[in-house]
This record gives structure tokens, sequence and C-alpha cells, in this order.
């Protein structure tokens, strides 16, 4: 395998079949599905370095544990990609499946936890539902007092996040792809066929086709050429303790929260929380700082739930954006009015768990031309249309 995860240096082609904006984990898979299939003429610009955006900045988790049918398949099929990842990459993922557990503490989220088992075990799902005493022997450091139910699946799991896009990047480069980093676009010009991409280098490069997969920032890209979506940035932020010794298996998540902690392999608890919304308090920004109230509202929440964590350290905290879509279905597909722009965005803070069989069925769509149901729905033409009434409930962080 190449040592290389692409370079500022990297000679970039002036024409390309397909050329992908955004080195994270959608951009990198997307690129690795496409060599796989033998699509040999991909380049991936990315402005920074390669896990600078949200690919870098999340907790890892990888769960089937969603509340509609279409998203429990995928998940199941990513997970899935995941256990012969490691291989398939030749890089250690750090791969984990100690499960998810996920307690209610209101009614409406215990009804929640019991549709949801219902949906599971029809798709095939291996979801359990469990009582509070149940819950606590999974994580015995719980208070089981406020729960009310609880939801287990233990296929559910976490991966280190970086080795993810750099295992994606150094395998899409031994197969052709041209990976090339710390270079700006500043401008898309539409040809008869495809863009001209201008970079801040002052190279260009034209493209038959061109995939915005930048996340948070794949507004910027779009309305160079007068396109607005309804996908915003939301700012979430998440911190790491100092190691412990291994006391938690799952990933644990209070829904009525949106509290959600784990235990890295190198002992640190990997902790996160929604933020409820207060004035002054902007989380519709691209600005990545931390802040004193996201610690605040975290601790109170952890500590309750876990008493156990009163005397935690807190070794590191930082943000990473949500790229949030109003439905909460992803944004993928032929732009209206341009359709050799394809966007890859708003998968509302869940992408990277997505990514494994979201890149494999959009690489396959634009290869092979095959379809798939979920291409339907992430459609991004649906916003022309009414407003749909289904909307995924379970966004957590």
């Amino acid at each position: 395998m190449s040592t290389s995860m692409g370079s500022p240096r990297a000679p970039l082609p002036e024409r390309v079949d397909i050329a992908i904006i955004g080195g994270g984990i959608m951009g990198l898979g997307l690129a690795h599905n496409l060599a796989a299939l033998g699509q040999r003429s991909v380049a991936v610009i990315e402005r920074s370095y390669l896990v600078s955006g949200a690919s870098g900045r999340n907790g890892g988790g990888l769960r089937m544990q969603w509340g509609d049918a279409g998203n429990v398949a995928l998940m199941m099929e990513s997970i899935e990609i995941c256990r012969g990842l490691a291989q398939e990459l030749g890089i250690n993922l750090w791969f984990r499946q100690g499960g998810y557990l996920f307690v209610a503490r209101s009614e409406a989220s215990e009804a929640r936890l019991h549709r949801n088992a219902e949906l599971h075990r029809e798709v095939g799902a291996p979801t359990r539902l469990l009582s509070p005493t149940e819950a606590q022997a999974i994580v015995p450091h719980l208070d089981p007092g406020p729960i009310r139910a609880a939801t287990y699946n233990p296929e559910d799991g976490v991966v280190f996040p970086w080795p993810f896009v750099w295992g994606y990047a150094a395998r899409a480069i031994d197969r052709g792809v041209v990976v090339r980093t710390h270079t700006e676009i500043v401008d898309l010009l539409p040809e008869a066929r495809g863009f001209t991409l201008v970079c801040a280098s002052g190279e260009r490069v034209s493209a038959e086709r061109v995939v915005n997969a930048t996340g948070a920032w794949s507004n910027q890209i779009n309305r160079r050429l007068g396109i607005d979506f309804p996908n915003r940035p939301h700012r979430h932020e998440i911190l790491s303790s100092e190691p412990l010794r291994p006391f938690l298996d799952p990933l644990v998540v209070d829904l009525d929260s949106g509290l959600y902690f784990s235990q890295s392999t190198r002992g640190e608890l990997v902790t996160g929380i929604s933020l409820p919304d207060v004035d002054g308090y902007d989380d519709d920004s691209l600005a990545l700082h931390s802040s004193l109230r996201f610690l605040a509202v975290l601790a109170a929440r952890l500590t309750a739930l876990m008493p156990i964590t009163r005397s935690l350290k807190v070794l590191r905290q930082w943000t990473g954006p949500y790229d949030v879509s109003p439905d909460g279905d992803a944004i993928v597909g032929p732009t209206p009015g341009h359709p050799d722009l394809i966007q890859l965005c708003g998968f509302t803070g869940h992408g990277f768990m997505m990514a494994p069989a979201a890149t494999r069925l959009v690489a396959r769509w634009l290869v092979r031309g095959e379809a798939h149901p979920m291409l339907q729905r992430w459609d991004p033409a649906r916003f022309k249309g009414a407003p749909t009434s289904r909307r995924e409930d379970m966004i957590i962080g």
C-alpha cells in the first residue's frame, strides 16, 4: 500500500471524468469505491488536510438503531462492510462491536424505543428491548432509577475515525486516484458537459462530473452557481477524558438529552450532548471553538446518569459541524439545473457511519447506473415539491 495520504504537490490533470471536492470520509470513500469499480480518471481536491473537517472530529459510532427501515437496512449494510474493511484497506480501523445501549427517561422516548424494537425485529436487526435492570446489567455503573426502558444491539460499534479516512485515501491512491490537499476551489465554471474547477493556486481542472462532498461547507460550493439547498451547518461539541481502566463496552445514548458516551480502546471516555437552544448562543455556524456551556450541560447530564464519572478529568474538548438537512435525509444525486454536479451532503451528523454503504451505492450508480431506494429518497430535487411528512427521529449528538 502507498504510504501517501494525499499531497499539496500531487499533479492535477487538466481533465478528469470525475472531480470530487472534499477529502473527508464521503469524498475519499467514493473515490475508493469508484476506483474499485474500474473508474480510473478521478481526482479528489481538499482545501486543507484530510481529517481537518467533520470526518476527523466525530465520535466514531456505527449503529443500526434508527427509526426508519431504510436507514436500518443501510446501516446493517454499512456495519457488514466494516467487518471486512480493515483487511480491504490494509489498515487497523480499531473497529469494536461493543454494541449501542439507548436509554429512555420519558414516556415519549420509551414509546420510540418500543416502536423501534418492533421495526428492527421486522427487518432482521438484532435489537433487544430491555428493562432498566437489564440495562444496568450491561452497564453496571448506570443509575437505573430514572430509566423507563432501553434497547441494545450488540452488533453496533465504534471505530477510530482517522484511519478510516487514511485507509480510503491510500487505497484510492494505489488505484490511480489523484488526492490533492491544501487546494481550495474558488469557482465552478459550467461547460457544455461538466465544469471547469478553478483552484486558488490558479490551476484549472475540467471534469465531466463534479461531486460536492464538502459536508457542512457544501453551500459555499453550491452558492457559486446560485444553488441554495436547505441544509445548514450546526456546531456540535465533544470531549474525551483521561484514560481509565476498561469498564464500558457499549456506546450509551440517553435519548431524552442527546447525551452519548463510549470508552475508546485507549481508555478515554468520549462523550457529547445536544445543547438546548438559548438566546445568544448561535449554533448555526462553522466556527469550531469550544464552550464552557457545553462542558456544564454535559457534566450535569453525564454524572446524573452515571455517578461514577463525578471525578472524571477532561483531557480534550473540540467541535465539529453537522450538515443538517431539514427532513433528516441526506442530499445525494444530480443537482436540479446542473445535472453534472452531484451532491453528496446533508447527512445530519451521521455521514461517517453511513459512508461505507452510502459511497458504495453512489459509486455503483455513477459507474453502472444502478438504482437504489435510498437514492430516490435522497434526491436533491425533492425540495422543489411538497415537504415530506416523514422525518428520521433518531438523530443523536
